[in-house]
């Protein structure tokens, strides 16, 4: 498939808002697809890389290449070339990355150009494009929808789904199976504004705690235990403990979903920051966990003993995982008739947070597990953390934002009249937003490098997110995490904003 013909469905699927259309659009695509095009226009639609990251900056990329007058670069040949940029590494590394970026630049045409643009620099969006991957697949083959997600979650990857579904056609589909050792794609959770919201429309439910910790999903055959991150990585030599763990259960053939959280000695979670820390360090992992350890929290289980639970109601699949796992290794839960019962759920929210966790993750029990999607049957509730920052400075935006001062350098009030800078957001802005803080900032603009604009720190904008992280990047010690755009607060000043130390005391456990 050449690249031109990508790009051009890219930019129509981002034109539309029309899910139909964005569907109909795939399957046309797909139709023309080879089987081993798949792995390739699946992730490059969704503005990823096969390759993840390839060292290559706006340094490189903003060097203008007089474009070719044809489209011939297929998306294989751009796989290839891109893999190769990635390899690239050691003395010269810049200036070889500069050629080669060049090189390929100089065979794409200016509408393939763009594309690949915003497809290095993460500025291709398209907005839940997998989910309508699938469906066009779907489309495209004449297989059933639900076929394809159920494949798709089994496999865990959509891409190997695909490319056997054009190479061999709806048939293959039937040996996708949910297999210990394969791990599947999470089930994942929409977010309700409260409690009483989530009781309303689920019913009788379970509330359990939502732990600030890592996704792990556990798969035991025997003597043998892998474990899985969310993104099915296999992190099974960095957790010991989780084997060991895992080998003292009753069953001797399962999978189980859950958390990896580390404790305090007060029994309390630790920092997200040294969970995420301790599970991806893959260097001396015996003085990793001695410094760090981490414990199972498990809330579901999708295979025991050979059986395929995921279509089984959640009690159902519950009661099979206590079966199984002990109490202290189950996350707390309380039982919830429905909405007469929300008092109990509220109740246990309070409790939870107490506790030092997140939030809740309120469960349908009747509801099967929906592996790969965001249920409807799953709903977090969580307390939205706000402040009132300073803007000091804002980027220049590339890519479907070219042209518009998008980016965001946040800070709070010091104790010295000062501010300190918490981190970076884009996330949030409406076009709306884009157009009218292009036009502000440049009237409180004071320095202009050409990418950064530093403006006179006067513009409060509120923002959401969802807790801090220590980071050494930032004078404070800290970062924001999931920063988002609520709104800006022109009807406040400056000396308004939020200061560092109140922030530390409403995050006492990452003061530094």
């Amino acid at each position: 498939m050449l690249l031109t013909r990508l790009a051009q469905v890219s930019r129509e699927v981002a034109a539309t808002s029309a899910r139909s259309r964005k569907i109909a659009l795939l399957a046309e695509l797909f139709r023309d697809a080879d089987a081993d095009d798949a792995p390739i226009v699946i992730p490059y639609l969704a503005g990823r890389l096969p390759q993840g990251r390839i060292g290559v900056g706006w340094k490189v990329l903003g060097r203008p290449v007089e474009p070719a007058a044809g489209p011939t670069l297929t998306v294989r040949e751009v796989d290839a070339r891109l893999t190769e940029l990635g390899k690239v590494t050691g003395p010269g590394s810049q200036a070889e990355r500069a050629r080669l970026v060049g090189e390929l630049m100089g065979l794409s045409t200016e509408d393939e150009q763009r594309f690949l643009l915003g497809l290095l620099t993460g500025e291709v969006r398209q907005g839940a494009l997998d989910a309508l991957a699938v469906e066009g697949l779907a489309q495209a083959t004449g297989a059933a929808s639900a076929d394809v997600r159920r494949a798709v979650m089994l496999a865990g990857s959509l891409q190997e789904v695909a490319r056997a579904l054009l190479g061999e056609g709806p048939p293959t589909l039937e040996r996708f199976r949910l297999t210990v050792g394969r791990p599947v794609l999470p089930m994942l959770a929409h977010s309700a504004s409260s409690v009483a919201e989530a009781v309303e429309k689920l019913g009788a439910c379970a509330v359990e705690e939502k732990l600030d910790g890592i996704r792990v999903q556990v798969h035991r055959e025997g003597d043998d235990v892998r474990l899985y991150t969310r993104t099915l990585d296999d992190i099974t030599d960095r957790l010991p403990e989780l084997t060991s763990a895992a080998l003292e259960l009753r069953g001797e053939r399962f999978i189980l979903d859950g958390e990896v959280i580390a404790f305090d000695d007060r029994g309390r979670p630790r920092s997200f920051q040294e969970t995420a820390g301790r599970v991806g360090s893959r260097v001396d992992v015996t003085t990793a966990a001695e410094a760090v350890p981490v414990s199972p929290v498990f809330f579901d289980a999708l295979s025991v003993e050979g059986r395929d639970l995921l279509d089984l109601p959640f009690a159902e699949r519950h009661a099979e995982l206590a079966r199984l796992v002990p109490e202290p290794m189950r996350v707390r839960r309380a039982l919830v008739n429905g909405p007469e019962d929300v008092a109990v759920a509220e109740e246990f929210l309070a409790g939870t947070l107490e506790r030092g966790h997140e939030g809740v993750v309120i469960k349908a029990l009747d509801a099967a597990y929906s592996a790969g999607r965001r249920g409807a049957s799953w709903l977090k509730v969580k307390p939205v953390h706000t402040l009132d920052l300073i803007v000091l400075a804002v980027e220049r935006g590339h890519g479907r934002r070219t042209g518009k001062l998008s980016n965001l350098h946040l800070g709070a009030r010091t104790a010295d009249g000062g501010f300190a800078m918490l981190g970076k957001t884009f996330k949030g802005m409406t076009d709306a937003m884009l157009d009218w803080q292009t036009e502000y900032f440049q009237g409180l603009a004071v320095e202009d490098d050409g990418w950064v604009v530093t403006v006179r720190p006067e513009l409060v904008v509120e923002i959401a997110y969802d807790g801090l992280q220590r980071s050494t990047r930032y004078p404070a010690g800290v970062a924001l995490r999931f920063a988002r755009v609520v709104r800006y607060r022109e009807d406040k000043r400056p000396e308004d904003a939020d200061t560092v130390e109140s922030l530390f005391a409403a995050h006492p456990e990452v003061r530094t």
